[in-house]
C-alpha cells in the first residue's frame, strides 16, 4: 500500500486527507514536502504516473538515426537544461514537479564542454583519477575530499544526480570498465564507495551507485546471464553494495543490465525489494541503467522506480497496463512516490541558483594530491626518489600523451591533461630536447593516421612504440642519469580486455625496454617504469629490466604533475594493490570462462543491435575471488592484494584484543612507527583467517583497513579497529543465514595480503547465526 511505503520513507501518512479534500482544485496542489506528498500523487492523471517513472529520453549528437529505441516527440522538443549531460525526468509544472538531471561521472561530471547557444565559453570539468587509482590510496578521508570537489562541481553546472560511483568487483583483469570500478575485494571497494557517496551528497548532489549487481565484464552485458550461487552473491558480489549502501545512504541505486540466474537485474524483485529494501532497509529509489532490461512491466513491479533515459514504447506499455490492471495502481504509486522523495532531495527543487562557473582551479589541486597519494611503488632498488635537475631521458609515448582516464561513461571533457614530459620541466628536471622533438612529431603522425572513430563506446588504437636507433639509446645512456618509460593502457564502455597486446605487453614495448635497459644498465645508469594503464598487467617476464616500476593507473589531468610528485619524492608514495597482479593470465582464477559465451541458438530476432547476443557466463570460482584464490590454493603471484613500497620503513608493535573470546565488538589495536628515515603514511590490514568448515573458507578475508598519519621517523601512530559478528560470518546456503562457525579465528595485521607483521587469535565457543533471510537468490 501507499501508506505503508511512505511510512518506510518516513513520510507521514495523512489520514485526515478525505476524498473531497483530494478533488479539490488541483491546481493549488504542489509538491513542496514529505507531507505533500500523497495529496500530489492522489492529483495525478496516470498518464503522469506514467511518465515521472519513465525519463526523457536520451540525445547524442551525431548518432545515426534507428539506433537508440524512439523517444516521445513532445520529449525531444524539450531543450537539455545541461548539454551532454545522460537524461532527465519529467517535469509536471502544473503540480510543482520538475525535471531533473543526471550525467555520468565516476572520474568526474562528464557534459559537453562546448554548447551551440555559447560560442564565447566552455564548459569543462575536471578528470579525478579512475576508481582504481582512488581505492589504492585505502584513504577514505581523502575519498570523501575528492567527493566533495566533484559533487561541487556538479552542484554548480545544474546536475541532480551523478552517475557514480561504479563498485562493480574486479572479478577479471579484462573487465573493459574495471578502471571505473575501486576493488577485487568487497570491504574494501564498499568503504572506498562509501566515502565517495558521502562526499558527493554532502555538496547536495545524490549519487547512483552502479551497477547493481554482478555486472563483471562488458561482453553482450545487455544479454548476459550471469550464473553465480547465493553464497558468491552475499559474500562478494553485494558485499560491497551492502557496505556503501548502509553507511552512505545515496539517494539512488542502478539496477545492472545483465540476468542474474535467468532474471534480469533491473526485473528481479528478489533482488530490488527483498533484499535491498526488505534487508537491508534502503528507502531511496533504483533506476535501470540506459534501456536496461526488457519488460518495463515486470520492472515496475520489482519496484525499479525508473525507467532510464526512458523510450515511448516503455510509457505506451506501462499505460496500458495500468489500464489493464496488470500494474496495480499501488505500485505504480508507491514508485512514483520514491520518485517524488528524490526530486524533494534535489538542487533543482530546493532551486539552487547554479552558476556554471565551479572552482576548477580548486578540484585540480584536489586531484594531483589525490593522485599523488594513491600511486603504489610495486618495485624500488635504490631507483627512486630521483631529484631535481637531474637529467632524464624520457621514453614511451604516454610519457608525451598520458592517459587520464578510460572511454564510454566513464570519460571526462577536461580543459587540459599535464603530460609528464612537461610536469618534470616545471618539476627542474633536464629532458633531452631532441628526444621531445622526435617524440612530438612522431605522435602527431601517428594520430593523424587514426582513422576517425564512429563507435558509441570506442577506445582509441594504442600508439606503436617509437623504436630509436642504438647509437641515439647508447647516447642518451652516456650523458643522462636516468631512463625513465611510461607504458600506456587504455579501455572503457562496450568492451573487454585481450590477453595478447593488452594484459601481455606488445613486442614493440618489449623491445623498447630491452633497448633502453640494456644501453642504461652498460652505463651503471638506472630505469624506471611509470604504468600508466587501467587496469592489471603482466609484469613478471620483464619487471627485471627495470630498477624501480611505478604504478600511476589513470590518474586524471593532474597525471604527469602526480607522477613528478612521487618521482622527485614531495610525495612519499602510500597506495597499496586494490587488485592482485598474477604472474600469467592463466593464474586468474575465472580465466577459464571470461567474458562468458554466447548461447548457441537463442533466439535474438528483432533485437536493437546495442543490444548483443545472447550470452551466458558461470562463476565456477565461487567465492574465490582474486586474493582468496591466490591465497587459499597458494598461488605465486607478481605483486599480491595489498602490495606497496615506501620511501621509508614501517614497524608493527603492541597488538591488542579487547577480549581473546569473542564478546561484540571486540576491539583491535596496534602501533605502527615510522622506522625509517623519510616522513610516510603506512595501511596497515586486517584480515581474517577462519576455521575450517566443511563448505570451506577462504585462507583470509579483508575485514578492515587503515592509513596512518604522515608519520615523521621515529614518530608512531596507534590505529584501532573493530571486528563485529558479521566480519566473522559466512553466508550457509543451506539455511539462508550468515553464521558464524565456532573455533579460534587468526587476526592477521598485514602491509599486504601476503607480508603479515603482527597475529593474534579470537575465540568463538558456539556457533552464532547473525542473521536469516529469505533465499530470493537461490541460483536456478
Amino acid at each position: 500500500m501507499l501508506h505503508k511505503l511512505l511510512q518506510r520513507m518516513s513520510i507521514p501518512v495523512l489520514l485526515s486527507v478525505t476524498v473531497n479534500t483530494m478533488a479539490q482544485d488541483r491546481n493549488h496542489i504542489r509538491l513542496t514536502d514529505k507531507q505533500s506528498i500523497p495529496r500530489v500523487i492522489a492529483a495525478m492523471t496516470v498518464e503522469e504516473k506514467v511518465s515521472i517513472v519513465t525519463g526523457m529520453g536520451l540525445h547524442i549528437e551525431g548518432l545515426p538515426p534507428g539506433i537508440l529505441p524512439p523517444g516521445n516527440p513532445a520529449d525531444d522538443a524539450v531543450p537539455e537544461k545541461v548539454p551532454g549531460a545522460s537524461g532527465r525526468t519529467h517535469a509536471i509544472p502544473r503540480l510543482g514537479i520538475p525535471s531533473l538531471t543526471f550525467t555520468d561521472g565516476p572520474a568526474g561530471i562528464r557534459i559537453s564542454p562546448v554548447r551551440h547557444h555559447d560560442t564565447t565559453h566552455t564548459y569543462y570539468a575536471t578528470a579525478f583519477p579512475v576508481a582504481t587509482l582512488l581505492a589504492s590510496s585505502w584513504d577514505t578521508a581523502l575519498v570523501t575530499q575528492v567527493g566533495k570537489a566533484m559533487g561541487r562541481e556538479a552542484l554548480e553546472y545544474g546536475i541532480d544526480v551523478l552517475l557514480a560511483p561504479g563498485m562493480n568487483i574486479q572479478r577479471n583483469p579484462l573487465g573493459g570498465r574495471n578502471f571505473e570500478y575501486y576493488s577485487e575485494d568487497p570491504v574494501l571497494s564498499g568503504l572506498v564507495a562509501a566515502a565517495m557517496v558521502r562526499g558527493v551528497q554532502s555538496a547536495g548532489v545524490g549519487v547512483s551507485v552502479k551497477h547493481f549487481a554482478a555486472n563483471n565484464q562488458e561482453f553482450n552485458r545487455m544479454q548476459m546471464n550471469t550464473h553465480v550461487s547465493e553464497r558468491a552473491l552475499r559474500e562478494i558480489y553485494l558485499r560491497n553494495f551492502q557496505l556503501a549502501i548502509k553507511t552512505a545512504k545515496p539517494w539512488t541505486v542502478m539496477s545492472s543490465y545483465n540476468f542474474i540466474n535467468g532474471t534480469y537485474a533491473s526485473e528481479y524483485p528478489g533482488l530490488l525489494k527483498s533484499v535491498l529494501r526488505d534487508e537491508w532497509k534502503y528507502n531511496g529509489i533504483v533506476m535501470t541503467d540506459w534501456y536496461g532490461g526488457k519488460d518495463p512491466v515486470k520492472q515496475l513491479l520489482a519496484y525499479n522506480n525508473l525507467l532510464m533515459p526512458g523510450y515511448a514504447a516503455q510509457s505506451d506499455a506501462l499505460l496500458a497496463a495500468v489500464k489493464q490492471g496488470t500494474v496495480p495502481m499501488k505500485v505504480l504509486d508507491e514508485n512514483v512516490a520514491g520518485i517524488l522523495q528524490l526530486i524533494l532531495q534535489s538542487p533543482t527543487f530546493r532551486k539552487y541558483a547554479y552558476t556554471d562557473k565551479p572552482d576548477l582551479a580548486a578540484s585540480a589541486a584536489i586531484a594531483r594530491r589525490a593522485g599523488a597519494e594513491s600511486m603504489v611503488l610495486l618495485k624500488n632498488e635504490n631507483a627512486l626518489p630521483v631529484g631535481a635537475p637531474g637529467k632524464i631521458a624520457l621514453f614511451g609515448v604516454t610519457s608525451y600523451r598520458i592517459i587520464a582516464g578510460g572511454t564510454g561513461s566513464g570519460g571526462v571533457f577536461k580543459a587540459y591533461v599535464t603530460d609528464l614530459d612537461k610536469a618534470m620541466l616545471q618539476g627542474g628536471f633536464v629532458l633531452d630536447a631532441g628526444l621531445q622533438t622526435e617524440y612530438s612529431k612522431y605522435i602527431t603522425n601517428q594520430l593523424a593516421e587514426q582513422p576517425k572513430s564512429h563507435s558509441l563506446f570506442g577506445t582509441p588504437p594504442a600508439i606503436p612504440e617509437l623504436q630509436l636507433d642504438t647509437e641515439t639509446i647508447g647516447r642518451l645512456a652516456k650523458y643522462m642519469d636516468a631512463a625513465v618509460i611510461t607504458l600506456g593502457r587504455n579501455a572503457g564502455e562496450g568492451s573487454d580486455r585481450k590477453v595478447a597486446d593488452d594484459f601481455n605487453l606488445r613486442k614493440d614495448e618489449i623491445a623498447l625496454l630491452e633497448s633502453i635497459s640494456r644501453a642504461f644498465h652498460a652505463q651503471n645508469k638506472k630505469v624506471i617504469v611509470v604504468l600508466n594503464i587501467d587496469g592489471v598487467i603482466e609484469t613478471a617476464s620483464w619487471r627485471d629490466m627495470a630498477d624501480a616500476i611505478l604504478l600511476a593507473w589513470q590518474p586524471g589531468q593532474e597525471g604527469g604533475s602526480c607522477m613528478v610528485d612521487v618521482l622527485n619524492g614531495n610525495v612519499n608514495p602510500s597506495g597499496k594493490l586494490a587488485a592482485t597482479f598474477p604472474l600469467n593470465y592463466t593464474d586468474v582464477p575465472s580465466a577459464d570462462n571470461f567474458p562468458g559465451k554466447e548461447i548457441p541458438g537463442a533466439d535474438n530476432s528483432g533485437a536493437n543491435p546495442l543490444m548483443g547476443k545472447p550470452s551466458e557466463i558461470t562463476y565456477t570460482e565461487d567465492i574465490y575471488v582474486g586474493y582468496r584464490y591466490y591465497t587459499t590454493k597458494n598461488i605465486s603471484v607478481a605483486y599480491p592484494f595489498g602490495h606497496g613500497l615506501s620511501y621509508t620503513t614501517f614497524s608493527y608493535s603492541q597488538l591488542r584484543l579487547s577480549s581473546p573470546v569473542y564478546v561484540a565488538p571486540v576491539k583491535v589495536s596496534i602501533t605502527v612507527g615510522n622506522s625509517g628515515k623519510k616522513a610516510g603514511k603506512e595501511v596497515v590490514q586486517l584480515y581474517v583467517q577462519s576455521p575450517a568448515i566443511k563448505a570451506g573458507r577462504p585462507a583470509k578475508e579483508l575485514k578492515a583497513f587503515a592509513k596512518t598519519k604522515l608519520l615523521q621517523p621515529g614518530e608512531k601512530d596507534n590505529l584501532q579497529f573493530g571486528i563485529t559478528a558479521m566480519d566473522l560470518a559466512w553466508f550457509d546456503e543451506s539455511r539462508s543465514a550468515w553464521i558464524v562457525s565456532p573455533g579460534i579465528y587468526t587476526l592477521q595485521l598485514s602491509a599486504s595480503a601476503t607480508d603479515v607483521r603482527q597475529t593474534a587469535t579470537l575465540r568463538v565457543d558456539k556457533e552464532m547465526i547473525v542473521e536469516k533471510v529469505k533465499p530470493v537468490l537461490a541460483a536456478k
